[in-house]
């Protein structure tokens, strides 16, 4: 570039780059630009931006940084954005707290980093301090529709008065309220009347959430049931590579949980998690990442690519997962959808093994309607959907048991709640680890929770969600003829709601 000219058509052509997810190219735009005009923090900002969305944390923290120390305008959204990465990518919370109040230093009215902060003390556990950030979010912004939620949803199960419903209805029929809003009022208030046992009102609470839900997506997000069958297909007919050789010692192993949302993967973590060589993961983002940028178009790309190169992406994972727990002898990767994945698992890391958490089908499915997933998991989005993706995961299931078998430990949750000493006594054996009963202690259990089961796990072991779908039978009965060939041959748990 020529030092003597503007780097304003420069800037303009990285931005439609990062407009259009050409996102590669836009992080080279932005470098070649600062490589010519280092002082302008807007595009050190951009470029932390494009880093971030294509998982490089670390580089997105140090761009952050050039940003801010260049005089970015609005430092706070700066801050918020290392706080995001501190949190989700890199574990560290203190950090991403001291950035979130730096954030309010600068900008005490800046209601995102609030209700970050308010999120950052639910995952900890800290209701009350949550409760409080939520109550300040609301008074600088009484339109504040997610806080409003998030303060509901705080509420134990049962708790919610008649007040509480009234103003959530009210909320709901609000003008200013966006469809993104009146789903996270909506999911509330399902949850809401869910606890207070009025199951009529709550289904309808729930269908209007997820209606709601399906609206904010531009376009409305569609499954489309034939496309999800061809990727299973595909997954099924791909022939896997020979595994990558193992490092002696492989420290940290990994240990994959995995299975349908709702499925009782964070509670099983969390009761991993308890054991100190464990080092609870949570939901990792290292496996995607790895698939977006070297295995593309997956599974196809696996069979083909060298295996000098499989070996660079399983140490570069396996280091990774070191840097997150340098104390721990095993890490869990709790994504519920690792079942997509089992077959890249095995041949990344032959030490793996996998934690297939189940639970009742009705149960499961009806669950997963009742939770607020991101709307481009548009099959959460009507309940017959959600029927049949879990056939078609339980099709996929079915493959790799036949593959790996040897490796999944299925962990039933049904089990679980009803005799929780024996069912996680036989995971710890089946996985080589020594078990001890004070694991079962969740509420006083260290760590935080990154999950919509956050209240959940952290109240002592509860059956009220197993056997649910018993209160719902007039509203599932086409569910449970689509499934009736799945459903356990055991009598239903015997839960209580």
């Amino acid at each position: 570039m020529n030092s003597s000219i503007s780097p304003e058509s420069h800037i303009r052509e990285a931005q439609a780059l990062q407009r259009g997810g050409r996102l590669a190219q836009a992080e080279e735009a932005y470098q070649r630009i600062l490589a010519q005009w280092p002082a302008l923090p807007e595009c050190w900002f951009n470029l932390a931006v494009v880093q971030r969305l294509q998982g490089s944390g670390a580089a997105a923290l140090a761009s952050y940084h050039e940003a801010l120390t260049r005089g970015v305008s609005r430092p706070e959204e700066a801050h918020l954005n290392r706080a995001v990465i501190y949190s989700d990518e890199l574990r560290r919370e203190e950090d991403a707290e001291r950035e979130l109040l730096e954030a309010l230093r600068l900008n005490p009215a800046y209601v995102p980093a609030l209700i970050n902060l308010a999120n950052l003390h639910e995952d900890r556990g800290e209701r009350q301090e949550a409760r409080a950030l939520y109550g300040r979010a609301l008074a600088i912004d009484p339109m504040c529709f997610l806080a409003f939620a998030r303060l509901v949803n705080l509420l134990p199960r049962g708790t919610h008065d008649e007040h509480i419903l009234t103003r959530l209805r009210e909320a709901l029929e609000r003008p200013e309220a966006s469809p993104a809003d009146r789903a996270q009022m909506g999911f509330a208030l399902g949850r809401a009347l869910d606890g207070n046992g009025e199951y009529s009102a709550a289904f309808t609470a729930y269908e209007r959430a997820n209606a709601d839900s399906r609206a904010s997506g531009a376009p409305p997000a569609v499954y489309d049931r034939a496309a999800h069958e061809a990727i299973v297909d595909e997954l099924i007919a791909t022939s896997l590579p020979v595994p990558v050789s193992a490092p002696v010692p492989a420290r940290p192993r990994p240990f994959f949980i995995c299975g349908m949302y709702r499925s009782g993967s964070t509670l099983t973590e969390q009761l991993l998690g308890g054991h100190p060589d464990v080092g609870a993961g949570g939901e990792l983002s290292l496996l995607p990442t790895l698939i977006t940028r070297e295995l593309l178009p997956f599974p196809a790309a696996l069979a083909r690519t060298p295996a000098s190169h499989l070996a660079r992406l399983a140490a570069g994972y396996r280091a990774s997962t070191a840097a997150l727990f340098p104390a721990s002898a095993f890490v869990t990767d709790k994504r519920p959808d690792n079942f997509f994945c089992l077959g890249l698992i095995k041949t990344l890391f032959p030490d793996a093994l996998v934690v297939h958490t189940t639970r009742d089908p009705l149960d499961t499915c009806l669950s997963v309607f009742f939770l607020h997933l991101n709307h481009r998991m548009s099959y959460a989005l009507d309940l017959m959907d959600i029927g049949h993706f879990y056939r078609q995961y339980h099709r996929l299931m079915a493959h790799w048991r036949h593959v790996i078998g040897a490796s999944i430990i299925d962990f039933n949750y049904d089990q679980f709640v009803r005799a929780p000493e024996a069912a996680a006594s036989r995971l710890f054996a089946s996985l080589g680890l020594e078990w001890d009963a004070r694991y079962l202690d969740f509420p006083r259990s260290p760590g935080s929770v990154k999950t919509a089961s956050v209240w959940q796990v952290r109240e002592p072991l509860y059956q009220h969600a197993s056997g649910r779908a018993r209160h719902y039978a007039a509203w599932i009965a086409p569910l449970r003829a689509y499934l009736a060939d799945l459903m356990p041959a055991e009598d239903p748990p015997a839960g209580h709601g």
